[in-house]
């Protein structure tokens, strides 16, 4: 039995529909008409227990950390280091080697201007692919200015993977670092980022991964991926807004300077020079949104109950099912149909502008993104300003899938 199959079977077992219970919003109606949430690769909805986690934090024991060694402090403090520690056995990673940050889009950041811009020069590279999202674009972008460095780009095959002949073919001695997605957010793609981290480190060539759509999808080992640098997003993943980690080796940390100066992140501060704090606290400035991260905390144990492996395998089945119920639909086109895909679907349907599809399928009671999902190379890719995209979540339902189809014929006769 394959590791899918036998995720699959375990997934059977588990009562869906009480898991879902624990999602207090998707018991609401918007314009009369029961929610159908179809925009989790956007942000996740929250369970219960993270919302109860948030309250609590400031019901009971809002202080700030590391500054007090009153009552309250320490367990604010207690409890936002656990929620790092959390996150480390999460994603199989060291919890000291893990950076607390708002999101993705800071991780990244962190890395383009604490680790690459002091090392790029005049000559040196930078390769993306044609799938990343604006946050692994522009910060390599403004870099690339500063340092006089370039930007080559990897190409997409027919089915909207990754050309791996032509990736590889792009990593030749000038280039410094690879900085690609782990899972598409248009596409759905799932790219093979151990294999590409192997062949980029053989080359010596420092690898980013951005994990935002991976984490709250599929079940990761970041030390088994070997990358140098991992970033999620707390508020995909069942977590708050404003939460996220950069995990980076620990080399790499030590070597970095501080991005952002203030308190919490020094030991000394003298007027003729500062004596900055350890890994990963150096890259903490000031005070951290402690509330957020004890809910990713509580995010991280409410993902790891059913187990990530059960969560994506019921994903794989309403993907398979939604995916086929719309290849059903006359005139709608499916953009990128990859081996490895977690569930995203973007598509558009022929003679409907992506943002009519959208409007009139809220007015049903569905929520799907629609535009260039902040992916404006891969829209131009296409040929097309922008597509429709249902993203699913464990807590989706096969009849939320129908219902969904249902609304879309809907919608197509009254633009028809």
């Amino acid at each position: 039995m394959s590791r899918m199959d036998a995720s699959s079977t375990a997934a059977s077992t588990i009562d869906w529909a009480r898991v879902r219970a624990d999602f207090p919003l998707l018991t609401r109606q918007v314009h009369g008409k029961p929610l159908i949430y179809f925009d989790s690769a956007n942000t996740g909805q929250k369970p219960e227990s993270v919302i109860e986690a948030v309250d609590d934090f400031y019901r009971r024991h809002n202080a700030n950390v590391s500054r007090a060694v009153h009552a309250l402090g320490t367990e604010a403090t207690d409890a936002y280091e656990a929620a790092r520690t959390k996150l480390g056995k999460f994603l199989n990673v060291r919890s000291d080697e893990l950076v607390l940050c708002s999101g993705t889009t800071f991780a990244l950041n962190l890395v383009a201007y604490s680790w690459a811009l002091p090392r790029l020069q005049p000559g040196d590279a930078i390769v993306l692919t044609r799938m990343e999202h604006h946050a692994n674009i522009v910060p390599w972008q403004l870099v690339a200015q500063r340092t006089g460095a370039t930007i080559k780009v990897a190409e997409l095959n027919e089915r909207g993977e990754l050309d791996l002949d032509q990736l590889y073919s792009l990593l030749t001695p000038e280039v410094k670092v690879l900085s690609l997605t782990h899972v598409s957010n248009v596409l759905g793609t799932v790219n093979p980022v151990r294999e590409i981290c192997r062949e980029a480190r053989r080359r010596g060539i420092v690898t980013a991964v951005d994990g935002s759509q991976a984490a709250p999808h599929r079940a990761l080992d970041v030390a088994a991926i070997g990358c140098d640098f991992y970033a999620i997003t707390g508020h995909k993943m069942c977590g708050p807004t404003g939460t996220g980690a950069l995990w980076a080796r620990r080399e790499h940390l030590a070597a970095m300077p501080p991005f952002i100066g203030g308190g919490e992140m020094i030991k000394e501060v003298r007027f003729e020079g500062t004596v900055f704090n350890d890994p990963p606290h150096k890259f903490e400035a000031g005070t951290p949104n402690i509330a957020g991260f004890i809910g990713l905390g509580a995010a991280v144990d409410y993902l790891s109950s059913p187990g990530m492996a059960n969560i994506e395998a019921r994903e794989q089945e309403l993907l398979a099912h939604a995916t086929e119920e719309l290849s059903k639909v006359p005139g709608l086109r499916i953009f990128g149909q990859a081996r490895d895909r977690a569930a995203v679907i973007s598509f558009l349907v022929e003679g409907a502008h992506a943002h009519d599809l959208a409007t009139l399928l809220d007015l049903e009671g569905v929520a799907i993104r629609s535009g260039h999902h902040c992916a404006h190379p891969l829209m131009q890719h296409f040929g097309v300003p922008a597509t429709c995209r249902a993203s699913l979540a464990f807590y989706n339902t096969h009849d939320e899938v129908d219902a969904f189809v249902a609304a879309l014929g809907k919608v197509r006769k009254l633009l028809g």
